[in-house]
């Protein structure tokens, strides 16, 4: 038993332990993540080796049912970044959102054609039915009409027949017959790969063919400006674990262990495709780079996609690119 002089020492020294304020909880970090997307890799990547807390946040993943959904929850606010479109960070810019981008990859679509297939280049598409993942205003769909244009004299629109749809449906419809070539994203690229498919013109090149000088995002971790104010060092420290995920994943073969299990990967071939293209896609270059072929490429875009698709902007909003300091 206490002595009575113990019972008022420990009396007293009770407030102190009573009013000690509790530490604090980290900060979170909502993003976005789309069914099968690939921002669900990384963020597994982050949770599973503690890459959050080790940077100062917790990741919280909200599930979103597809684009609509992520932009809708973006704009207002139910979660804190999405992985989004150059093209409408900068629209929202322009039109006077503190938008900032990090990018994210590099890797885009390809125009897929069947191994057996005749058509050998853009001009052998005349006549021939294509599948096009997004819709008329997809950045994708009018580089792909004005290299067509460019280089093989031929207007796609008008000289081939053109079928707008989403990815997995078009895909289906390329592997029956239905369709003689489909524009695609990266993933149902590298899964038709395996089964035979070739790319016929990536969207690589044909940013290339548009004066790009190396392999550009064009799709990165959105921001908006009062999130940045909000929690600073929670997004610095988001953009340190997106980059090291991204590092384990390019370096440590036991990583994809974590990884494997969300990438729907039927076989190893497919595995091994898909790998292959989110490792490539690491982006890799400047931020002055990055800009500077950003600025080139919204011109074209601008020219080909007017108002529809650009919004009022001439140009790129300044301070748009983020290297995750707030430096960029």
């Amino acid at each position: 038993m206490l002595s009575r002089r113990g019972l008022l020492a420990t009396a007293a020294f009770l407030p102190t332990i009573l009013t000690r304020p509790a530490q604090a909880a980290p900060p979170a970090v909502r993003v976005g993540s789309l069914p099968f997307g690939t921002v669900s890799w990384e963020a597994a990547v982050i949770k599973a080796r503690g890459l959050d807390v080790a940077n100062g946040f917790t990741l919280d993943v909200v599930k979103l049912a597809g684009n609509d959904a992520a932009r809708i929850a973006f704009l207002g606010g139910q979660v804190d970044t999405i992985v989004g479109d150059l093209l409408w960070a900068a629209r929202l810019g322009n039109e006077g959102r503190a938008m900032r981008f990090f990018p994210y990859s590099t890797t885009e679509g390809s125009l897929m054609v069947p191994a057996g297939s005749a058509i050998a280049s853009l001009k052998d598409l005349k006549g021939k039915k294509l599948g096009i993942a997004g819709g008329p205003l997809d950045k994708n769909w009018l580089l792909l009409k004005a290299q067509a244009r460019d280089s093989a004299g031929i207007d796609l629109e008008n000289e081939a027949t053109i079928a707008f749809g989403a990815p997995p449906l078009l895909a289906l419809k390329l592997e029956q017959g239905e369709l003689d070539a489909g524009l695609l994203y990266w993933t149902y690229c590298a899964r038709l790969e395996t089964r035979g498919f070739r790319r016929l013109i990536s969207s690589d090149d044909i940013m290339r063919a548009f004066g790009a000088s190396g392999s550009m995002a064009l799709i990165g971790y959105l921001f908006e400006g009062a999130t940045l104010s909000d929690k600073p060092d929670a997004v610095a420290g988001f953009t340190r674990a997106s980059k090291t995920a991204k590092d384990m994943l390019a370096n440590d073969a036991a990583t994809w262990d974590v990884v494997r299990p969300l990438m729907a990967a039927e076989d190893e071939p497919t595995f091994v495709a898909l790998k292959r293209d989110f490792l490539a896609g690491i982006p890799r270059r400047s931020l002055a780079n990055e800009r500077s072929d950003g600025e080139r490429l919204y011109t074209v875009l601008a020219r080909l996609g007017g108002e529809r698709l650009v919004g009022v902007g001439t140009t790129l909003p300044p301070g748009l690119y983020f290297d995750g300091t707030g430096n960029g």
